[in-house]
C-alpha cells in the first residue's frame, strides 16, 4: 500500500495559474510562490463582496481516538466529490503546524487520494505565514521586555506580565522559564514561558480579522500586562501594532493550492482547536463563498471543540452561518469509544459499537443545538462488517440524520459522491442557525452553558486564581466577549481518560486568559498544555530528505 507522500508525489499537479483561472481570478490577483502555490491579493474581496454567497459547509467529527477519523481527508474528498456532481466547490483548511508535523502525527494535508498538494510544502514552511505569526508575537514580547528595561514608564508590574513567547515546535522544556538573568544589562528578571505559535493570540487575530486594518486594530487591543494599580497595558500602549502588522502584510493574504483532483483549496491560518478556536481564516472562508457554489471548511477535533468555537466565535465575527455540517465518524473509532482496544478494532464487536455510538449521538445533538442540519460521513474501512455499518446508519436514521458511507481515502472524489448529494440536500433545505449563548451573559454563565450543554458536564469548578481573573475581567469591561475553552480533545470531559459520552463529571477551570485582540476569553480546563511536548518516538525521527531532494517519512 502506497504512503500518502508517495501518492502525492506521483500525482501530476495543475499549474496554480490554471487553478486560479478556474475561479475567475486574474493575473494581478495572485502572487506566485513557485509553480504550485500562490497568495490571493486582498483587493480581490472588493471585487467580490457584493456577489451572492455560495453555501458554507462545516466538517467536524466525533471525539478523536487513536484509531483516526479522517476529518481533513473527508473535507478534501467532499470538495472533490461536489465538483464531480456538478457543483463549483472550494475547500478551506488550516495550515499545519510544524509542532505536530515533527511530533506525534506527521503530515496534516489529508490522506490517500484526498490530499491537498504540494503536501511536502504545506506540511513544512509553506508560504511562511506561521513564521510571520511567530515573529510578530515575539516582536511584541521583545518590545515589552525592552520597555521594562528602559525605565518602565507605563508602570508595568513584572509579576503581572501575561504575554508569553511563541515558537512553532513542541518544546516542553520551554513551558516555564525565567528571563533577564545575568545582571542588570540583560533586562528585568521575571518568570515567563513559551506557547506553541498556533496558540498565539496573533494567530487567532489573523484568522478572525476581516482585512489588514482590522488586524491592526486587533493587535492594538492585545493585553500584554497590568500595571501596579491593575490597569491593562496593551500592544498599542507599547506602540507595537504598526510594526506587528507590517510583519503580517503577506501572511494575511490567503494561500491558494489544489487537491489531487485539482479542486481549488485555500489553506490559511492554523489555530489549534484544543487550545485556540480551531478554524482557518475568515478572509479565506468568505472569499471562497464568493468564488464558488460551495465552500467546504473544517473545524479542529470533535464538534464539542472546533464546531462550537466555529459557531460561537467565527460565525459571530465573520457574519456568516453554515448551511450544513458534516460529522465524521468511523466504526473503528466508535468501537474504541465503546471500550475496544486499538489492537482489536479490526475485529467485529457490535457491543462496543453500541456503547461507543453514544459519542456520535452527543456530537450530533451538539450540532443540532445550533439549528443546523448534520450529515454523518462514515469513513469505511475494509474490516468493517455490514452488520456494524448498518447499525450506525440505522441509529443515525432514528435520530433523523442522513448517513453516507465514504471511501474518499481510497477513491478520491468518486468515493464521496453519496456524501456530496446528501450534503447538497441538507444545505439547500435551509436551517435556523443560532448561537449557543448571548454575549451579555456573565463570563461564568457562558462557560457553564458550554460545559453543560455541549460537554454534558454537571457543573464547573474554578481555581481561586481563575475566579479572581474572571471578576477582574468583568470589572475591566471584558465580560461580553465570547468564550474559547481550552481542554483535551480526547474526551467530551476535561479528562482524556473518559471516553464515549461521560456523565457525572465537572469541568475544572484552572486558568483564564484574556485574548482581547482576538476577541475572546480563554478558559483553560483540566491539564491541557498550551505548549505540547514531543512523544517517545517523534515523527521527526523518521522524516528525511534524499540527495535528489525527495522528502520521505512525512506521513
Amino acid at each position: 500500500m502506497k504512503s500518502d507522500i508517495e501518492i502525492a508525489q506521483e500525482t501530476p499537479m495543475r499549474p496554480i495559474i490554471d487553478v486560479a483561472a478556474s475561479l475567475g481570478l486574474q493575473d494581478d490577483d495572485i502572487e506566485f510562490y513557485g509553480k504550485y502555490k500562490a497568495k490571493v491579493a486582498l483587493h480581490v474581496w472588493e471585487r467580490l463582496k457584493n456577489r451572492p454567497s455560495g453555501k458554507l459547509v462545516l466538517v467536524t467529527a466525533i471525539t478523536p481516538t487513536p484509531a483516526g477519523e479522517g476529518k481533513t481527508t473527508t473535507t478534501v474528498g467532499l470538495g472533490q466529490a461536489l465538483n464531480r456532481v456538478g457543483k463549483k466547490a472550494i475547500i478551506g483548511l488550516r495550515e499545519p503546524s510544524l509542532g505536530p508535523s515533527f511530533g506525534i502525527k506527521g503530515g496534516a494535508a489529508g490522506g490517500g487520494y484526498s490530499q491537498v498538494v504540494p503536501m511536502e510544502d504545506i506540511n513544512l514552511h509553506f508560504t511562511g505565514d506561521i513564521h510571520a505569526v511567530t515573529t510578530a508575537h515575539n516582536l511584541l514580547a521583545a518590545l515589552l521586555d525592552n520597555h521594562l528595561h528602559q525605565g518602565n514608564a507605563l508602570g508595568i508590574d513584572p509579576r503581572q506580565v501575561v504575554l508569553r513567547r511563541a515558537m512553532d515546535l513542541n518544546e516542553r522544556a520551554l513551558r516555564n522559564i525565567v528571563l533577564g538573568l545575568g545582571g542588570k544589562i540583560n533586562g528585568v528578571p521575571r518568570e515567563s514561558g513559551f506557547d506553541i505559535s498556533v496558540a498565539s493570540e496573533v494567530m487567532a487575530a489573523l484568522c478572525l480579522a476581516t482585512d489588514l486594518m482590522d488586524l491592526k486594530e486587533r493587535f492594538k487591543r492585545i493585553v500584554v500586562a497590568y500595571t501596579y494599580d491593575g490597569k491593562p497595558v496593551t500592544a498599542n500602549d507599547l506602540k507595537a501594532a504598526g510594526s506587528m502588522t507590517l510583519l503580517m502584510k503577506d501572511a494575511i493574504k490567503p494561500n491558494l493550492v489544489q487537491t489531487l483532483e485539482g479542486t481549488p483549496a485555500f489553506i490559511h491560518g492554523g489555530p489549534f482547536a484544543n487550545i485556540a478556536h480551531g478554524a482557518n481564516s475568515i478572509i479565506a472562508t468568505r472569499m471562497g463563498m464568493k468564488l464558488g457554489d460551495y465552500m467546504v471548511t473544517e473545524a479542529g477535533f470533535g464538534a464539542d471543540l472546533g464546531a462550537e468555537k466555529f459557531f460561537d466565535i467565527v460565525c459571530r465575527y465573520g457574519a456568516m452561518a453554515p448551511d450544513a455540517v458534516v460529522v465524521v465518524a468511523t466504526v473503528r473509532a466508535l468501537k474504541n469509544h465503546g471500550g475496544a482496544a486499538k489492537a482489536d478494532l479490526h475485529k467485529p464487536n457490535l457491543q462496543a459499537l453500541e456503547i461507543g455510538y453514544a459519542n456520535l449521538e452527543k456530537q450530533l445533538e451538539n450540532v443540532k443545538r445550533f439549528g443546523v442540519t448534520p450529515v454523518v460521513a462514515l469513513n469505511e474501512f475494509p474490516t468493517d462488517t455490514s452488520e456494524e455499518i448498518d447499525y450506525v446508519i440505522n441509529r443515525c436514521r432514528n435520530m433523523g440524520v442522513d448517513c453516507a458511507l465514504s471511501t474518499v481515502w481510497a477513491e478520491g472524489g468518486a468515493g464521496g459522491e453519496e456524501l456530496a448529494n446528501k450534503v447538497i440536500a441538507a444545505a439547500e433545505g435551509g436551517n435556523d442557525f443560532r448561537f449557543l449563548y448571548p454575549l451579555q451573559l456573565p463570563i461564568k454563565e457562558k462557560i457553564k452553558t458550554i460545559c453543560q450543554e455541549i460537554y454534558g458536564a454537571d457543573g464547573v469548578i474554578y481555581s481561586g486564581e481563575a475566579d479572581r481573573i474572571i471578576k477582574n475581567l468583568e470589572q475591566l469591561g471584558y465580560g461580553e466577549l465570547p468564550i474559547c475553552i481550552a481542554k483535551t480533545q480526547y474526551s467530551l470531559a476535561d479528562n482524556a481518560d473518559l471516553k464515549g459520552r461521560p456523565q457525572g463529571f465537572d469541568v475544572n477551570v484552572r486558568e483564564v486568559r484574556l485574548s482581547a485582540g482576538a476577541g475572546f476569553i480563554v478558559a483553560i480546563a483540566g491539564n491541557i498544555m498550551t505548549m505540547p511536548g514531543l512523544g517517545k518516538t517523534p515523527a521527526a525521527e523518521n522524516i528525511d530528505i534524499k540527495e535528489s531532494g525527495e522528502i520521505v517519512g512525512l506521513f
